[in-house]
């Protein structure tokens, strides 16, 4: 008995023993961290001829191409992350940068480049094609925009920093590794020396106890122990390029602008009459010009003597330039780069010959894939405009989701005046009758565009005439046409029918209607109290301006109500 039982506790004993080594295998195996290690190249599995991109801390959905040595990104990727003042013509096979006094033109497959018109020259293609997609070259896009990169060879990565600002890292306290996952059973990526810099990405969660999501310098992301590195900290990520400085016509006056319509050479020499019943106008924008073909030629009705009168009288002349010709489709005008480049120096040309102070660009209507080629154009003439301290203002629509193309911030910065067109809050193809220019539309108007454009620059435009509403209904279907009237005009139509209008406190304008022959005439007018509410609005934003469409159509006594507020 006493033998088995010493047996049985040897054999219990064995078991035990052979339960301990077991359980301290799997410990040891459970708590012993990896050394097994994950080639790079087998984490970043990047093709051939190509590079991965590390951006602002994440693998970029995109990898940059490596042809002849150089690294090239795609166009998309430069305008959105980097600088959207680069410009792809498409037709010309040409890369457009602008800058406040130059104009950079690069063919593709070149390395040659002209700065305005003086060729210079680089040791690789600025910009390559492959089929539709365009790429330019990484280095040279360096040269014109805020971020930085290094290159880092096996594999091939580029790790940018496109994002400036503060960003969190932490310091290695310990030599330790970079691990694929945050956990020690995972593959090595890379190791760490006691001292290095790694950029926090993400404290860790549930699934990651302990570690900490980090990249390395040279861009390989993974995750290291938490208890491996110091405090975080923050540093301030910062580009050595100085942005470009757009310097600015901006006058010591409140601009008081008013548009000539001019349809013919005669109608130059009614001028004289039409200001003399004007008070306190600063400037004058006859509509001389009008593209009329595809090519960027113009038609002109330009008068030397018109200048020469206008500057006796004390005011600035700022031609207009329309794209009114229905023949002739904008889109075709501005998307090619000659054609721009001739509209550009026939203005130019234009401004010197008639010593015109200003230009204002009128281009309404535009489509929504015009909208690119219409903001490189004003770059364009822009450059030009600044050298020979020639006055550049835009026409624009009250801004809205739907016309964003036009480009409100762009415009902001390169322009001398911002107009908006404060008007046609309803208009000729409206379905409905309404006011032309109610307060809360002028408003909304004032409030959306300096949300995007400073106020010295912002000219606000009101409109000298009305719209005389007439509803037709005929077996139950109601018919809606307009006519444009001036303000005297319109006073006389309802003088002439004897009927009073109301005050509409909601719209800020006097308000009638009335009935002929079963047909209903609505009328929103415009007039001295409408005006003075406009003015009012202005004044109170501190806007740079006010312009008037259009000459003529005023009464004499809107002057004083300008003049209050415009002195």
């Amino acid at each position: 008995m006493e033998k088995k039982a010493k047996q049985t506790i040897i054999g219990t004993a064995i078991a035990m023993l052979l339960i301990l080594v077991a359980v301290s295998i799997v410990l040891v195996k459970k708590y012993t961290p990896s050394d097994e290690r994950m080639e790079l190249t087998e984490y970043y599995d990047v093709p051939e001829g190509e590079a991965m991109v590390i951006m602002d801390s994440a693998i970029y959905e995109k990898n940059a191409l490596l042809m002849d040595g150089t690294l090239y990104m795609d166009l998309m990727t430069v305008k959105e992350r980097f600088n959207h003042r680069f410009y792809w013509d498409s037709i010309e096979n040409l890369l457009i940068y602008t800058t406040p006094s130059e104009v950079i033109k690069a063919e593709v497959g070149s390395k040659d480049y002209y700065v305005n018109k003086n060729k210079q020259s680089k040791d690789y293609a600025i910009v390559k094609t492959i089929g539709d997609s365009v790429y330019v070259a990484l280095p040279f896009v360096d040269e014109y925009s805020e971020f930085f990169y290094e290159v880092y060879k096996e594999p091939e990565r580029v790790v940018v920093h496109a994002a400036m600002g503060d960003y969190l890292y932490v310091t290695v306290n310990k030599n330790t590794q970079i691990r694929y996952e945050g956990n020690i059973k995972s593959d090595i990526l890379a190791d760490v020396q006691s001292g290095d810099t790694l950029l926090l990405i993400d404290a860790g969660g549930t699934d990651q106890k302990g570690f900490l999501k980090v990249m390395t310098a040279d861009g390989v992301i993974g995750y290291v122990k938490q208890k491996y590195v110091s405090e975080s900290f923050y540093d301030t990520v910062h580009s050595d390029y100085v942005q470009p400085v757009y310097s600015s016509i901006s006058k010591d006056y409140t601009v008081n602008l008013v548009w000539h319509q001019v349809t013919n050479k005669e109608s130059n020499s009614y001028m004289p009459d039409l200001i003399s019943n004007t008070k306190g106008v600063t400037t004058i924008s006859p509509t001389w010009y009008r593209i009329n073909s595809t090519d960027g030629t113009l038609s002109s009705l330009a008068s030397e003597s018109y200048v020469e009168k206008a500057h006796n009288l004390g005011l600035e002349v700022w031609a207009l330039v329309d794209n009114f010709d229905p023949a002739v489709d904008t889109y075709e005008v501005l998307s090619k780069s000659s054609s721009r480049e001739r509209l550009v120096n026939e203005l130019i040309a234009e401004a010197i010959k008639y010593n015109l102070d200003g230009i204002n660009i009128d281009f309404e209507n535009l489509s929504l894939e015009t909208g690119p080629h219409f903001i490189q154009f004003i770059r364009e003439l822009s450059v030009k405009c600044r050298s020979n301290q020639i006055v550049l203002s835009v026409d624009n629509y009250p801004p809205y989701s739907y016309n964003a193309f036009y480009d409100y911030i762009e415009q902001g910065k390169i322009v001398d005046y911002v107009i908006i067109m404060g008007y046609d809050e309803h208009h000729s193809n409206s379905e409905t009758a309404g006011s032309v220019a109610s307060i809360g539309y002028v408003n909304d108007a004032i409030t959306n565009t300096l949300a995007k454009v400073d106020k010295e620059k912002v000219i606000m435009a009101v409109p000298f005439y009305t719209r005389l509403w007439k509803e037709t209904t005929t077996d139950g279907v109601t018919s809606l046409t307009s006519e444009a009237l001036g303000m005297n005009a319109a006073e006389s139509v309802l003088s002439k029918n004897g009927v009073t209008p109301k005050w509409e406190e909601s719209v800020a304008q006097y308000y009638a209607e009335y009935t002929i022959d079963d047909v209903l005439y609505k009328i929103w007018l415009e007039e001295d109290e409408s005006l003075e509410a406009k003015m009012k609005a202005i004044h109170a934003a501190d806007l740079a301006g006010v312009a008037g469409w259009r000459l003529g159509f005023e009464k004499s006594s809107i002057w004083n109500v300008i003049q209050k507020y415009v002195n």
